[in-house]
């Protein structure tokens, strides 16, 4: 993730920050430009303007400020119902009376705002054209089965409870089991169904990931019954991959956003040597690298490799186990490359089609 500072005093502002910690001014995140806005209170109570002086219509906090659930604004003339981007996508949440309910909820929110982050800078879509894709929406519900079904994501409020996510993680024997990992999966699954069910790609799914069209529910149960192949190491990036192509996709779909997500941090915290510099004239300056919108996977993979053996190398120094405990085998580098190039189609086609509209001449 970029880096993001306060436009009043400049000091670095963490994502989850509504106020400066140096300055003490308000902060909040503005999806629109994707960066955060330093505030200063406008004459209607809870109403507030950009202190950079930019114009515009007054802004608020999403609604669910009022719950420490966000710190998201909005223009309200944009979002009349008083809640933002991230938040409108929920149908469910949890009573927050109960006070364990509403701290799992938060934790949750945390983590959904950050899916929804790296969503928009893909620019990828938050809702389809289709009734089967439907709008993304989430639904976190107290005891529930974690999963999807027609753009809908359901997760269980349990899986916010450190502990239990702990038992669960062991028992299911899942290195990496997070609100994050949960949330990228399922999104997977609704991304898998506008990209490639509905954007025409099912033949060229199947020679990478194989035939989806095997019973899904069979599957699953043999998968739970018999585990995974002995040898599933060399073919997918886990074992829960292996159960059905629907879920190898959303496995791999979910760690190429751990993957694209990481590298973005650790150049934002310069952990990663600046890129080689192109030469203009007699000029050498640094080429920009956005992990987001970077055309070639190998230099994305070429990148994130030496990165995750230094970070388990410093984890190991700690005394912890690795922190990326994965081997990522050619079958799954190629698997991840399909998705890279697959997201990279799928939004220059979406910028094409929106230019050539702008293009288009008004009938009268």
């Amino acid at each position: 993730m970029r880096t993001f500072h306060c436009t009043h005093c400049h000091t670095r502002l963490h994502f989850e920050n509504s106020t400066c910690l140096n300055c003490g001014y308000a902060v909040g995140f503005d999806y629109r430009n994707l960066d955060f806005v330093t505030l200063t209170p406008a004459g209607t109570p809870g109403s507030y303007v950009n202190s950079a002086g930019r114009g515009g219509h007054a802004l608020q906090y999403c609604s669910n400020a009022e719950m420490a659930a966000c710190n998201w604004v909005i223009d309200p003339t944009e979002h009349p119902n008083g809640l933002c981007r991230a938040c409108d996508l929920n149908r469910h949440i949890p009573d927050c009376s109960n006070p364990d309910h509403k701290e799992a909820w938060q934790r949750i929110e945390a983590a959904k705002k950050r899916l929804i982050y790296s969503i928009l800078r893909f620019g990828l879509p938050l809702e389809g054209e289709t009734e089967a894709t439907g709008r993304l929406t989430f639904d976190f519900i107290n005891e529930a089965t974690t999963g999807h079904m027609n753009g809908v994501i359901t997760l269980d409020l349990r899986e916010a409870d450190g502990v239990e996510r702990e038992r669960r993680r062991n028992l299911l024997d899942e290195p990496y089991r997070t609100l994050l990992g949960h949330l990228r999966h399922e999104s997977g699954h609704f991304f898998w169904q506008l990209m490639i069910a509905e954007g025409g790609k099912l033949d060229v799914f199947r020679n990478v990931f194989g035939d989806e069209s095997a019973d899904y529910q069979a599957a699953l149960q043999n998968h739970y019954d018999q585990g995974p192949p002995p040898d599933w190491q060399g073919s997918y990036v886990s074992a829960y991959a292996s159960a059905h192509p629907w879920e190898d996709w959303a496995e791999t779909w979910a760690h190429y956003l751990h993957l694209v997500s990481a590298v973005d941090t650790a150049m934002a915290e310069r952990m990663l040597p600046t890129p080689a510099p192109v030469k203009r004239g007699f000029f050498a300056r640094p080429r920009p690298v956005d992990p987001y919108r970077e055309l070639s996977f190998a230099n994305l993979q070429n990148m994130w490799l030496p990165l995750s053996v230094g970070m388990n190398s410093l984890s190991r120094a700690l005394g912890h186990p690795d922190f990326y405990p994965f081997a990522l085998a050619q079958p799954v580098g190629r698997k991840l490359a399909f998705i890279h190039d697959t997201i990279g189609a799928f939004t220059r086609d979406r910028s094409k089609a929106k230019r050539q509209r702008k293009q288009q001449p008004a009938v009268a």
